[in-house]
């Protein structure tokens, strides 16, 4: 320790690098909260860039073709099959596997949602998931495939409208009867007609879970070259039934 010429102990030295060390302390202050201001700024930024883009390629989808014309057309298809002639089975394993939360949200769910974007972000890409079955429909009836925040947007956009026009059991009517069941097979005749030979009124339980695991990837799960890998899929739905009560041990042979 710096003593003084009477050969005492320099306080005031102490004093002075106590009193940098505070500055120092407060300036490395600053700028950490300046940093942090500037993530928050460019978060906020980024948000309002996708969800204004989001929102134009919305509104410029729904103006081509509105969404209650895009539900007629679809309606309108030779094959198009209606709830009450779809088995129940097929409706409770979509539902089961692709949005527990079905019944229970308003077109987006939120804590689904949250769960993606922090996966999303760990793996440093999009790598999917969070939409909701409405999301979907809204996704097959005018977007593509891309992974997009942009488009992710869009959708939410598109499912509102859905929601507020549709019931819950004219959502997932839809849904079945335009999303890829592999193979070539777009909705649910076409699935059930190619792949089993029979209407979809009759799938069996072991039908609906083989089928309803499918549209997650319809190339790595489709019949006809991943049949093994589709059966371990199906395995995943049955227990999700389970899990939801939709199905009891005895149910499913």
């Amino acid at each position: 320790m710096p003593i003084d010429k009477h050969g005492k102990p320099c306080f005031l030295f102490i004093y002075q690098i106590r009193n940098n060390m505070i500055k120092s302390e407060d300036y490395m202050k600053k700028i950490i909260k300046k940093i942090i201001q500037i993530l928050i700024m460019i978060i906020v930024i980024t948000l309002i860039y996708i969800g204004g883009f989001g929102y134009i390629n919305y509104k410029k989808a729904i103006y081509k073709v509105s969404v209650s014309d895009k539900i007629a057309e679809v309606r309108s298809k030779k094959n198009y099959v209606k709830y009450d002639d779809v088995s129940p089975y097929l409706i409770n394993a979509t539902v089961a596997i692709e949005d527990r939360r079905f019944y229970s949200h308003h077109g987006i769910d939120v804590y689904s949602l949250v769960r993606a974007m922090i996966t999303n972000l760990y793996a440093k890409e999009i790598t999917g998931g969070g939409s909701t079955i409405t999301q979907q429909l809204a996704k097959n009836l005018y977007f593509g495939y891309e992974p997009s925040y942009i488009r992710k947007v869009s959708e939410m956009f598109v499912a509102r409208d859905l929601e507020k026009e549709l019931s819950k059991e004219e959502i997932i009517e839809l849904y079945i009867n335009v999303i890829n069941y592999g193979d070539n097979n777009f909705g649910i005749y076409e699935a059930s007609e190619n792949y089993f030979n029979k209407d979809p009124k009759y799938l069996t339980i072991n039908d609906a879970a083989l089928l309803a695991g499918i549209p997650q990837s319809p190339v790595n799960f489709q019949l006809s070259n991943h049949y093994e890998d589709a059966l371990i899929r199906k395995e995943q739905v049955v227990e999700a039934m389970k899990e939801q009560n939709m199905l009891d041990g005895n149910e499913f042979e």
